[in-house]
């Protein structure tokens, strides 16, 4: 009985069943495909938390890879430690105790190695009260402070792990002690953390060992893992959650073992495929053959406000040579602030509505869209012809919006601009040739392609983008596009003085202002709000840093309390100065007498404009704004930029508007104006802004410090759900998987059998729709 028990015990451990093509199998051993609540230790309750993590099959979890590791083979000594570095330490247990102050309970812990000692502190510490028992061993992790007796050392909030004893399994201390330990982030509270996630990873690799190859349909390419000395995933797989002896620290930190980039280079490798197949189909497609006649080369004259740039007439050539093209043009136009994209992108649509054609330009927000439109009304009445502008954002009133549409439909609209407005069901273009998408890092893929095909045919499209794109994100995000830079300023243009003053020297930059409007300029003055102090959230897709406040007892990612550390937010003695409250307030006193202006995103479209226009013509001297002034705005006579709250903006953001000055021949100011405590990344950023006007170089800084998530806002950018690739960390890798993959897709009879060019096609169509959340590659 007991062995017929066991052997259906056996059986029902060894029996998996899955999903797979849509139908239910049995597979007799694990495989990277298995859901995974057939892995041993998970049933459907834990399965069900790990999905909300993405976590659904056993592959899906051997890719949530540690985002550190600690040395608990060789651990700090306490006295080895120094003030200011960040230390794995392993220690006892002495005592513990929380103490209940007065602002906040703390719960303090001493560790100790033989005779010395370390005070570890947790702020909001309730929470583990009774978690710790002397005699127990701990491993933390954190930034080691001198102790105020200046005698020892302290950690103010430190991970920590407590270490198994002499009761637990000989699997756990093989795990968790004696080696380089991996650390996760945790995918459901105390339960699913690091030590659970150790013990579960190796049993799954366990129960893969040898079959890894022959189960995995998605491997890369022989001939590419020999080029470039890459492991197997088996061996990268096993490596990079439990590396064997030897393995140097510093490398497993950085991401940069032969078991790191074997996995993040097959992660890159497929996304740029995608890129490539994409763009060599779009090539196949037909789309419109448009003419560049002497007609059409006449009326790009006529609007042109000053003689362009060797930089826009080599963009607008590169444009009209992909235009003239039966293929449709997928191209990505680039350049620093006032490097005169917008009048580059004008010719381009006018080349479509001069070979009767309709053009559309798609912004991501209203200001923005309303700032596109007014400008190209100003330009284009120059033209001796009458060109019909229509103008389509979700706020506009219901009538206007249908006879917009309308308009539309009935090809009596020749350029159109609005915003998600124009991808709307109701709207239907009569002869749709040119889409120009501003700032199409704002939107989703989806979006974009559903408005290239609103009306069954391929138009051109043309992504103008407000500021410089790192060249990494340039090649994942917009790697299928071709690009054209401008890469120098129009004629005229004057360098800017950037300095950062303090709030309480405020008296000093308006007396400035005023010296500035008395030699005959113009000055325009920032707030990240309209109006205060209830309205504390800033005009455009700008979400506010938030506050590092000690640590709550409730848990955060570490990807998330990473990204914590980077913002701050003012003291709530120091309240956001608004728009609407420092115009009156700055026409009143400090700049009585000083013709003052108010411009912001709650002023319908014609007040904007008749705002915009007396500063143009002069009649304001001083133009009070919010960031509604980012885009669009060229006063050629404003030579001060003063931004309030400057800490508040991210680099993008302060570079646009510091581009609103500089654009006439007197020498132009930005001021950064600064109030109450900032953190070590905003001086990062303001001192960046201070040192060079460089738009790439800031670019890339911004990249650096903010990641490429919150480079780009939200998920909602299109930007690839990456399980183990950093866009910034692995910059050289993404060069290498673009020139592989185009290799890939060009001598793909030569280098690769039958059967690895099937299973590269089914794991990039897999990598698309589910691991990377994007559209078809094609």
């Amino acid at each position: 009985m007991g062995k017929s028990t066991g052997a259906k015990a056996q059986s029902a451990h060894e029996i998996r069943v899955f999903r797979a093509a849509g139908c239910y199998s049995i597979a007799a051993v694990l495989t990277l495909e298995t859901p995974i609540q057939f892995v041993k230790g998970i049933g459907p309750a834990i399965a069900k938390m790990l999905a909300e993590k993405g976590i659904a099959t056993v592959e899906d979890l051997l890719l949530h890879l540690p985002f550190r590791y600690e040395d608990r083979l060789n651990p700090r000594a306490l006295n080895e430690l120094k003030p200011g570095e960040t230390a794995s330490v392993i220690g006892e247990v002495r005592g513990a105790v929380l103490l209940r102050t007065k602002r906040m309970p703390i719960f303090e812990m001493t560790v100790g190695q033989g005779i010395g000692s370390m005070k570890c502190m947790w702020f909001h510490g309730t929470y583990l009260e009774g978690k710790f028992k002397p005699g127990q061993m701990v491993a933390l992790y954190g930034r080691v402070e001198a102790s105020r007796s200046g005698r020892g050392f302290k950690m103010i909030q430190p991970q920590f792990e407590v270490l198994p004893d002499g009761q637990d399994d000989a699997i756990d201390h093989l795990l968790e002690v004696g080696r380089i330990t991996p650390v996760y982030e945790s995918l459901g509270g105390s339960r699913l953390a690091s030590r659970w996630i150790r013990r579960t990873v190796w049993n799954a690799l366990e129960e893969l060992k040898g079959s890894m190859a022959e189960t995995l349909p998605r491997a890369l390419p022989e001939s590419i893992l020999k080029r470039l000395d890459l492991p197997s995933r088996e061996v990268a797989l096993r490596e990079v959650h439990f590396p064997p002896t030897g393995t140097p620290l510093a490398q497993l930190q950085a991401a940069a073992t032969p078991a790191h980039r074997r996995l993040i280079f097959e992660e890159l490798f497929y996304l740029e495929l995608g890129l490539e197949l994409k763009r060599k189909k779009f090539q196949e497609k037909t789309g419109v053959a448009f003419e560049t006649s002497d007609k059409v080369r006449a009326a790009l004259r006529s609007v042109l406000p000053f003689h362009p740039t060797a930089a826009q007439k080599r963009a607008l050539g590169e444009i009209a040579s992909d235009m003239r093209r039966a293929a449709p043009m997928r191209r990505l136009l680039q350049g620093d602030v006032g490097s005169g994209k917008t009048i580059v992108a004008l010719q381009a649509m006018l080349i479509a509505i001069e070979n009767g054609y309709q053009a559309a330009l798609m912004a991501p927000t209203e200001i923005l869209a309303t700032q596109h439109y007014l400008s190209a009304r100003r330009i284009l009445e120059k033209s001796p012809k009458r060109y019909r502008i229509t103008l389509l954002t979700g706020s506009l009133d219901d009538d206007v919006k249908r006879a917009a549409r309308r308009k539309i439909y009935q090809g009596e609209a020749d350029l159109v601009i609005g915003t998600h407005a124009l991808i709307e069901e109701k709207v239907e273009f009569a002869n749709l040739g040119l889409v120009v998408v501003d700032e199409q890092h704002r939107f989703g893929v989806l979006q974009r392609f559903r408005l290239m095909k609103k009306d069954g045919a391929e138009p051109d499209v043309l992504v103008m983008t407000a500021t410089p794109i790192p060249r990494t994100l340039a090649l994942s995000l917009y790697g299928d596009l071709d690009l054209s830079v401008l890469d120098e300023l129009p004629p005229g243009r004057t360098a800017i003085v950037t300095r950062q003053v303090a709030d309480d020297r405020s008296g000093e930059v308006w007396k400035f202002v005023r010296e500035q409007v008395a030699k005959g300029h113009q000055a325009y003055v920032v707030y990240p709000v309209i109006e205060g102090p209830k309205d504390d959230q800033p005009e455009l897709d700008f979400a506010l840093p938030e506050e590092v406040e000690e640590p709550k007892p409730a848990k955060k990612s570490a990807k998330r309390a990473k990204t914590e550390e980077l913002f701050e937010k003012p003291s709530p003695k120091l309240p956001l100065k608004s728009a609407t409250d420092m115009y009156e307030r700055l026409r009143a006193q400090e700049l009585a007498g000083v013709r003052v202006g108010l411009l912001h995103g709650r002023l319908d479209a014609d007040d904007k404009e008749v705002v915009m226009r007396r500063f143009q013509r002069g009649e304001i001297d001083v133009l009070i704004a919010t960031t509604v002034i980012e885009v669009g705005v060229d006063v050629p006579n404003a030579t001060v930029m003063v931004i309030e709250h400057a800490e508040r903006f991210g680099l993008a953001q302060l570079h646009q508007l510091r581009g609103r000055v500089g654009r006439g021949a007197a020498r132009s100011y930005c001021i950064l104006m600064t109030g109450g405590k900032i953190s070590p990344n905003a001086e990062e950023r303001l001192a960046a802004m201070v040192r060079t006007q460089d738009g790439f170089e800031l670019a890339e800084l911004d990249l650096e410090l903010r990641g490429p998530g919150e480079f780009f806002g939200t998920r909602q950018a299109g930007l690839p759900d990456f399980r183990v690739a950093n866009l910034v960390r692995d910059r050289k890798l993404l060069e290498l998987a673009k020139l592989e993959s185009a290799r890939f897709v060009q001598k793909a009879g030569e280098e690769a059998t039958p059967e690895e060019k099937a299973r590269v096609w089914a794991r990039l169509k897999e990598a698309w729709q589910r691991r990377y959340g994007l559209a078809e590659a094609g």
